[in-house]
């Protein structure tokens, strides 16, 4: 990437601009992608701006743009392009949101019925100036969806909440998303310097509740490595996402945006991810997916159909 974009990139993260920069490391060969060219990702793109849709694969500056774009497939990202959160690991803008636009969920329905999709995942910014932190708006997504593309499956990765009553949650279950995801992203240590607005055991806690109100639907949740993290901190994590009987873990690398970004502290080898895999399904979790490229997204549609058909033989044993 050349320094001009990384310089643009930085400034639109104002609560990192005090920070010295860090160098990039070069990425190992196992996590370079090529770029997107094909005219899938064209179309999906078309499509996208045709409609006037953020995408977290465009904001967050995902590895993976290329080959889901290609497929038909994206993370919509609702509720703006701004967060009020400023995660030092995160590449979304972070300022004062816009009001929110209420014509925003039909216009995410008509893009998953123009992409055919069968499973479309919804993300959003966090919105702690909302009191209802944009659960409303997340629900009236999900309704509008089932009703422009009846037969493709939702997943929701939410914001954690932190700033709202109960009802936030609540009304989010109740518009009966097929799978509810929410991110730790990291081991609790690293919170304050990761994570620094949230929580780590009201993520967890908020996963705890979708069970207890829906003990039938999914839940799923994902960290990054090369954060600082150690081996019994993934662990650890692990055993605390089982306690709120979470469903589906993720784990990827973590990959540096920007200069003023959080340092990758190492690229975890590719063994090293499959003894993560390994070590989860040890714990009980029905689906897992652990490589250097994953991401909450990234074969969202594939990992649910396997995340069904792994809960059906559960139940039959």
């Amino acid at each position: 990437m050349a320094t001009r974009d990384l310089k643009d990139k930085a400034q639109r993260h104002p609560e990192k601009a005090h920070k010295a920069d860090t160098p990039i490391l070069r990425k190992p060969s196992w996590i370079r992608v090529k770029a997107p060219v094909s005219a899938g990702y064209k179309a999906t793109r078309d499509i996208l701006k045709d409609n006037n849709l953020a995408t977290v694969c465009e904001e967050a500056s995902c590895p993976n743009v290329g080959e889901c774009w290609s497929q038909g497939h994206a993370t919509m990202m609702i509720m703006g392009e701004i967060c009020t959160r400023g995660c030092s690991f995160c590449n979304i803008a972070t300022g004062r949101p816009d009001a929110l636009d209420v014509f925003e969920p039909g216009r995410v329905a008509v893009a998953v019925e123009k992409l055919g999709l069968k499973h479309v995942v919804i993300t959003s910014v966090d919105r702690d100036d909302l009191d209802d932190g944009g659960a409303e708006h997340i629900a009236q997504t999900i309704r509008a969806i089932r009703r422009k593309a009846p037969d493709t499956t939702i997943e929701v990765l939410t914001p954690d909440f932190l700033k709202c009553g109960p009802e936030a949650v609540e009304t989010v279950v109740e518009a009966r998303p097929d799978v509810f995801n929410h991110n730790l992203e990291t081991v609790p240590g690293l919170y304050p310097v990761v994570r620094p607005g949230a929580r780590y055991f009201a993520s967890l806690r908020l996963l705890q509740r979708v069970k207890e109100l829906d003990p039938t639907m999914f839940t799923k949740s994902g960290i990054m490595v090369g954060l600082g993290e150690d081996r019994q901190g993934v662990l650890q994590v692990m055993d605390d996402m089982r306690a709120a009987d979470v469903d589906f873990l993720t784990i990827g690398q973590y990959l540096q945006p920007t200069p003023k970004h959080h340092v990758v502290e190492r690229f975890v080898d590719p063994d090293e991810f499959k003894s993560y895999e390994k070590a989860a399904f040890g714990k009980g979790f029905l689906m897992v997916s652990a490589t250097p490229l994953t991401r909450s997204s990234y074969h969202a549609g594939d990992d649910f159909a396997q995340l069904r058909a792994a809960r059906q033989k559960k139940l039959a044993d």
